[in-house]
This record gives structure tokens, C-alpha cells and sequence, in this order.
């Protein structure tokens, strides 16, 4: 098929920039310290579209929780949600292609979190299951943390409750499984699991995105962190790799731009990894240039350099 008349000139451009898809994560990344995202930002995406790149977005949030921010850029795009396990379409909202998790591999380590005193958050495909999370709470009814109670109301996530994973009627539409807690009890629990399961998972465990009042429960010096596990296929470079294919798009044109341990697969794949200034350590050396920080707005100031032929 021929390109439109529209389509031809920005095709020629993204083409002169060496670009084709950039990929953008939220926290830390395309979102202020505020958790909004900032006029100039809003702007530089609009100029991205304009010379022909495409945009998506790759988050950890599951579709739910970064939709109001689809909304406020105009996503046309597919994107990429609950830490690459999931490619959605942001018009229709359903499920382009997902990476599931083994049903066995979820039961053993649901078992484990469970004895560890957690609550599991048990994510699905909630066009398919009707629902964000599965909480399975055991036989000794742990309750959840404060961070994923705040979580779940301020971003409207549907939840359902069981005691047992015996009690999941979609178990074939798990994509991910997790805690969270302070991070010196979830060091532990991360090691155990990749002890028993690792070859049959790939997960992460970092600091989770809480209100002001969390922060001060914590104390000095100790953070809330979310423990999240995957199919051993997913990650965000994964799915950013298929929705490359679907537009005949080659690594080497991807722009990928991230700041946390989750974001390293798509840092290290893309043609063009770039770090945020406020970027973990791990991530600043694995990209091949860092940008300014999210609360300087290191998005716009990265699409810039990509857009005048600097990067």
C-alpha cells in the first residue's frame, strides 16, 4: 500500500533523523516529580509525531493506571504497559499481543510470598479477566501494604480478593505477580525466588511510587519497593521489539528513553538508549547518552538533540 500524501513527507523525515519509534517511560521519566506532565514535554512529543516518529509509551503501570496520561498526549500508537507484558491499544483499549506467565511457575511462587507474611498482587489481563488484580491474602488473611491500598484508590484499580490462587478463575491471563514492602524485608524475599525459580522468571525489585505520608512511615534511610515478577520473555524491550516488527521498524531506528532497573532491556536494545539525569546508576551506564532530569524536563531537552541531528 502507498503511503498517504500526509504520511510521505513525515515518513521522509523520520527517515532523514535516522528514527523511526521512540519509546518513552512515565515514572521518573516522562512524568515531574509531581506525577504530571509538563507543557514543554506535552510540546516536544507533539514535534516527535510531526517529524514522523512514532511514540509509544513503555511503563510499568498496568493500562488502568497510565490511562489519563495516554489521554492528555493523544496516544494513537500502541502502547506498552505492566513492564512489557503487555501491548495495548489505547483508541480500543484491548490487548494487542501479551507474554503470560506459567500457571505453575505463579503457583509455586505464591506459595513463597505467602509464607514470607505478603499479600500477592496478582496482575491480569483485565480486558480478558474483567479485573486489574487478583490480591490472594492465604489462609492467614494478610492484609495489604498502604502503598498499594493508596494505589489501588487513586488509580481506580479493580481488585478481587481470595484466599487461595485455587480460587483464580482467569489463571492463563497472568502477566504479572508481586509485593510490595519496605525494601530491607524484600532484599530477602527477591533472593529466594531467584533461588527456587530463576531460570523461570525474570522480576525486579525498586522503589515504588508513594504518597508524601508513606515516606514519612518509612523512616530515614528506608524505602517502600515493589517486587515484580514476569514471564522470563517479557520486559519492555521485548515488546517494544514486537511493535517494531508490526511497522517494519529495525532496532537500530528505536529511540528508547528510561530512568529505572526496568527500563535497562529497553535502554540496552533500542539503537539509541537514553538515560534521564535522574537515572540509577545501572541505567546511566548502559545508555548511550543521558539527558536532564524529570524535574528539568529531560523528555523534551532528549527529543531536541534527537530532533536537531545532535544524538
Amino acid at each position: 500500500m502507498q503511503p498517504s500524501s500526509n504520511q510521505a513527507p513525515a515518513r521522509e523525515a523520520a527517515d532523514a533523523l535516522g528514527y523511526d519509534l521512540l519509546a518513552l517511560d512515565l515514572d521518573g521519566t516522562l512524568l515531574s516529580p509531581d506525577g504530571t506532565i509538563s507543557a514543554r514535554n506535552k510540546r516536544a512529543i507533539e514535534r516527535a509525531r510531526e517529524a514522523g516518529l512514532r511514540v509509544t509509551i513503555c511503563t510499568g503501570r498496568g493500562f488502568v493506571e497510565c490511562e489519563r496520561f495516554l489521554r492528555e498526549i493523544g496516544q494513537i500508537d500502541p502502547v506498552i504497559v505492566a513492564g512489557g507484558s503487555i501491548l495495548s491499544c489505547p483508541q480500543t483499549r484491548r490487548t494487542i499481543h501479551r507474554f503470560a506467565i506459567d500457571q505453575h511457575v505463579v503457583s509455586r511462587a505464591v506459595d513463597r510470598l505467602l509464607g514470607h507474611g505478603h499479600a500477592v498482587l496478582v496482575l491480569k489481563d483485565p480486558i480478558e479477566a474483567g479485573y486489574d488484580y487478583l490480591v490472594v491474602r492465604g489462609r492467614q488473611n494478610h492484609p495489604i501494604d498502604p502503598v498499594t491500598d493508596w494505589w489501588f484508590r487513586e488509580m481506580n484499580v479493580k481488585a478481587r480478593y481470595a484466599a487461595s490462587l485455587t480460587d483464580d478463575e482467569h489463571p492463563e491471563h497472568t502477566v504479572r505477580f508481586g509485593i510490595c514492602g519496605l525494601d530491607s524485608t524484600l532484599d530477602p524475599i527477591t533472593a529466594d525466588l531467584v533461588g527456587h525459580l530463576g531460570d523461570d522468571i525474570h522480576l525486579h525489585n525498586f522503589p515504588a511510587v508513594v504518597a508524601p505520608e508513606h515516606t514519612r512511615l518509612t523512616g530515614e534511610g528506608r524505602r517502600y519497593h515493589i517486587l515484580e515478577v514476569f514471564s522470563k520473555h517479557a520486559n519492555k524491550w521485548t515488546s517494544l521489539s514486537w511493535l517494531a516488527s508490526m511497522h517494519g521498524v529495525a532496532a537500530h531506528r528505536v529511540v528508547a528513553i528510561g530512568d529505572e532497573i526496568n527500563d535497562e532491556a529497553m535502554i540496552t536494545g533500542a539503537g539509541l538508549g537514553i538515560a534521564m539525569g535522574n537515572a540509577v546508576p545501572r541505567i546511566k551506564a548502559a545508555a548511550k547518552r543521558q539527558t536532564l532530569r524529570h524535574d528539568e524536563d529531560g523528555v523534551a531537552h532528549a527529543i531536541d538533540r534527537v530532533l536537531g541531528g545532535e544524538w
